[in-house]
């Protein structure tokens, strides 16, 4: 669905801030959702997923440095402005809000936000530093576009329960959404980093979903054994030399703590190099399918 009007591309976050505040004195809602750019479906669904809940939709595209440790890949990730606002004018978006890194950490920024404990587990094991630059940049990006209603995608599934915990630690009034994981035919998760991937990676990539597949397929037949449960989804991870596993996780859904067995909502999390290029995707198990 396409906006009335014509796109509006905000670089100034106090030309953005000005906007948020006339469009709540008019008791109009904003929709929010943030992005790092390199657009795919899945960011559009996102977009879809709140243009009938929001009367302004506001996508932000900003690669945020702060969530990068020394020898990721800042520098390399995709970067492609023009086509992203295309992408985004036809999916009905209201407003870009793209800052420059001056704006958005001016010399001498030194104020982080972190959350403990849910950061800890899964992907910050491995990226000790990286929910930190994700909760402050959402944290500012919260309080330049003032979200009423903000969506997250259930691939990151982590961040989002980190952000839902930020936001009611710190009472912002924005609602936060999971939208479900967007695939490819074949079942690969839809991610910016696809891009990277050889043909021959690619392939070896499908393993993510295949294994996650498999432990559900167990899970449905009765199997509660989370070890028995990672031990399965291992064995069809390292079938591929292209594959080295950085953790196969079944957790709480809530905590994100490790469970032995499998009771209640229940998250099923894989993160694997695939090449050079690390990838992350998960299954949410709820109690409708322990049935």
């Amino acid at each position: 669905m396409k906006n009335s009007g014509p796109m509006k591309l905000i670089r100034d976050m106090k030309e953005m801030q000005k906007l948020a505040q006339s469009t709540h004195r008019q008791g109009r809602r904003i929709g929010f959702v943030p992005t790092m750019g390199a657009l795919h479906q899945g960011h559009l669904s996102l977009m879809e997923h709140l243009r009938n809940k929001c009367d302004l939709l506001v996508v932000s595209i900003y690669v945020n440095p702060t969530q990068f440790a020394p020898g990721e890949d800042l520098e390399k990730y995709p970067r492609n402005l023009q086509e992203d606002l295309t992408k985004c004018e036809d999916a009905g978006v209201d407003v870009v809000f793209a800052p420059p890194d001056r704006q958005m950490y001016p010399p001498g920024f030194s104020t982080y936000v972190n959350v403990e404990k849910l950061t800890e587990v899964l992907c910050g094991a491995s990226r000790p530093l990286h929910f930190r630059g994700v909760t402050t940049v959402v944290a500012k990006l919260f309080n330049i576009v003032q979200p009423d209603v903000t969506v997250f995608g259930q691939k990151d599934y982590q961040q989002a329960i980190v952000i839902k915990r930020m936001v009611a630690d710190l009472n912002w009034e924005t609602e936060i959404l999971v939208a479900p994981i967007v695939r490819e035919a074949d079942g690969l998760a839809m991610s910016s980093r696809n891009r990277y991937l050889s043909s021959e990676e690619r392939d070896s990539a499908l393993m993510l979903f295949q294994a996650l597949t498999r432990a559900y397929q167990k899970i449905k037949d009765g199997e509660r054994s989370a070890e028995k449960l990672k031990q399965a989804m291992r064995q069809i991870i390292t079938s591929s030399h292209q594959n080295r596993i950085d953790y196969i996780s079944v957790v709480n859904g809530e905590s994100l703590q490790e469970i032995e067995n499998i009771k209640g909502d229940t998250l099923l999390a894989v993160a694997v190099y695939v090449g050079q290029t690390r990838l992350i995707d998960n299954l949410l198990i709820t109690n409708h399918d322990l049935t």
